[in-house]
């Protein structure tokens, strides 16, 4: 066994940024000399820089107009049994070739139970293993509630009977882990705190904001109802008193091309779409107010520039993530709030407007460094 060899599984579903922000932590493990293998169990994404770490692509998995519950395969084909005996197997194998020393699995067992069928016998399979690898969940700082007890309790002993450690990619002084998930304080000597992940930053700080600053309007992943937040942009601009700015509109790479193509056809002079950009960081930094969702990556780029800020969150199928992230947001007076069933071109025009009389909130007092915090912490579980 490599004793510094780290087995890291993500699976996202629908948008990327469970795999950005597995891959942020990948590099900052590489970076203090482990050896990474990052196991991604999502559809590939083009020209993901992989570099730093060894990357292996499974079988993959995404659901079906932003249903968790209907998982299908890369051909639109509901998970049959076979599939999934192949997926575990494909896991497995891996396991058995790498023999890692620790196995970080994101999200489970707090999220992500629809991969069971594949994690538990990963996850038992290590536990036969001698010597037993460090067993590590790694979940982001707001969760998902559940009205559900049961299984709430079975998370719970999941964590008990799996895993050595979690750690929170979060900072407690912005929100704790009991506050979105009643139960944690059944394993608080395993929880670690890591402050929020995010890429290293491409500008540094704050930078003059002239007067002529855009309007950034951004769809993250550009999945579900991204393109509704595009359209009511286009719609508000007319209603506010940035209609005389530009107004950049970033559609993600989710966002279906026919969908794409219907809001290219509404864009009036001084309203441009484009795709995604490597170099959204330094587009934050100098626009003159952003609009965007409220997923955890996306609001780590937002405190991490100091912009002025309208954040709508997405909150359809009773998601509840991104809207307490928005609301704790609000009250530390760091962004204008459209929660999603008010969003209209007027009440954004009339955000907007807000966000641009007050003056830009800065570089927040949260901690920011949570992949370097997660890849200190590692090293030291592994004798580092």
């Amino acid at each position: 066994m490599t004793e510094s060899r780290i087995l890291f599984y993500v699976q996202y579903l629908q948008g990327v940024g469970h795999l950005y922000r597995a891959l942020h932590i990948a590099r900052a493990m590489a970076n203090v000399g482990l050896a990474v293998d990052l196991v991604s169990g999502g559809m590939p994404v083009p020209g993901l820089d992989v570099a730093g770490v060894n990357f292996h692509q499974l079988t993959p998995i995404k659901c079906r107009d932003g249903d968790f519950s209907d998982l299908i395969d890369e051909n639109a084909l509901p998970l049959d049994s076979p599939f999934m005996d192949q997926r575990r197997d494909e896991l497995l194998a891996l396991l058995a070739r790498l023999q890692p020393a620790a196995i970080i699995i994101e999200a489970f067992p707090f999220g992500r139970r629809q991969m069971s069928f594949e994690l538990l016998p990963l996850l038992q399979q290590a536990q036969s293993a001698s010597p037993k690898p460090v067993i590590i969940s790694s979940v982001r700082d707001i969760l998902q509630r559940s009205n559900k007890p049961d299984r709430v309790r079975e998370t719970i002993e999941y964590v008990s009977q799996y895993f050595d450690h979690v750690l929170v990619h979060g900072d407690p002084e912005f929100v704790i882990l009991e506050e979105t998930f009643p139960g944690a304080e059944n394993f608080a000597d395993k929880i670690h705190y890591t402050g929020l992940v995010s890429k290293p930053p491409d500008v540094a700080g704050v930078v003059d904001r002239s007067s002529d600053g855009e309007v950034l309007v951004s769809a993250g992943g550009g999945g579900t109802q991204s393109e509704r937040l595009l359209g009511v942009a286009i719609e508000a601009r007319d209603l506010s008193n940035a209609k005389n700015r530009p107004w950049r509109l970033l559609a993600g790479p989710n966002l279906p091309s026919d969908e794409f193509e219907k809001l290219a056809s509404r864009l009036v002079a001084g309203v441009t779409l484009e795709p995604n950009r490597g170099d959204f960081a330094s587009l934050l930094a100098a626009c003159a107010v952003s609009v965007s969702q409220a997923g955890y990556n996306t609001v780590v780029d937002l405190l991490r520039s100091g912009c002025r800020s309208v954040v709508v969150p997405y909150s359809a199928r009773g998601e509840t993530e991104q809207l307490f992230r928005a609301r704790r947001l609000k009250t530390m007076g760091l962004i204008e709030l459209v929660e999603d069933e008010e969003l209209s071109p007027q009440s954004l025009a009339l955000a907007i407007d807000a966000a641009l009389k007050a003056p830009p909130p800065g570089l927040p007092d949260i901690d920011l460094r949570g992949a370097e915090k997660s890849a200190s912490l590692v090293s030291q579980w592994l004798g580092g």
